[in-house]
């Protein structure tokens, strides 16, 4: 009979001990353990693309899953932007430079950040496509996404923290934080 008094008990005391985790917590986008493969930052190509070195000496070009930043260079991308969104080329191409400057920030030179891959594992031009969390525990993704520095582009079956990232955008469009207090 004791028994069946102190189980209870003893599960009361460990849940109390327990904070309830948030969406990101559970989705585990908030954490800190480092998770992934590690990487060395060798260059930000652009908002959404860098160069890092694997633990085995390999260089790999490294684009983010289910962000997209404006461009940055003049290249088809560009064009199939300016028509799609209405914005010149030149506003898009200021904006391309701010979000790679703010990746940079995020990715200094030699930097140890976290590959953590989902489905496929590159793409076709054969860049590791990567969700990259922070040494301090932060997807970059979902960063950039959330200071408005990139829009929401899934492309599956890449979709593992896709609800992270559309909350994610909601919020920035909601408070125009980044591109979007501009009409991104």
């Amino acid at each position: 009979m004791w028994r069946l008094l102190v189980i209870p008990l003893i599960l009361f005391v460990v849940s109390c001990g327990k904070s309830t985790p948030t969406p990101a917590e559970k989705k585990g986008t908030t954490h800190v353990e480092q998770k992934g493969t590690p990487c060395k930052v060798v260059r930000v190509i652009d908002g959404d693309t860098f160069t890092c070195t694997l633990t085995n000496g390999e260089e790999i070009k490294v684009r983010l899953i289910g962000v997209d930043t404006p461009e940055s260079r003049v290249n088809q991308k560009l064009e199939r932007d300016v028509q799609k969104s209405g914005l010149q080329r030149e506003e898009i191409l200021r904006m391309g430079k701010i979000a790679a400057e703010f990746t940079k920030r995020l990715l200094p030179e030699g930097e140890i950040v976290y590959l953590e891959q989902d489905v496929q594992k590159t793409d076709k031009y054969g860049r590791v496509l990567a969700y990259v969390w922070l040494k301090d525990g932060r997807m970059l993704n979902e960063v950039l996404v959330r200071e408005g520095m990139a829009q929401v582009y899934t492309i599956p079956p890449n979709v593992k923290y896709q609800d992270v990232l559309l909350e994610a955008q909601r919020k920035a469009k909601e408070e125009g934080k980044g591109f979007w207090k501009s009409g991104f």
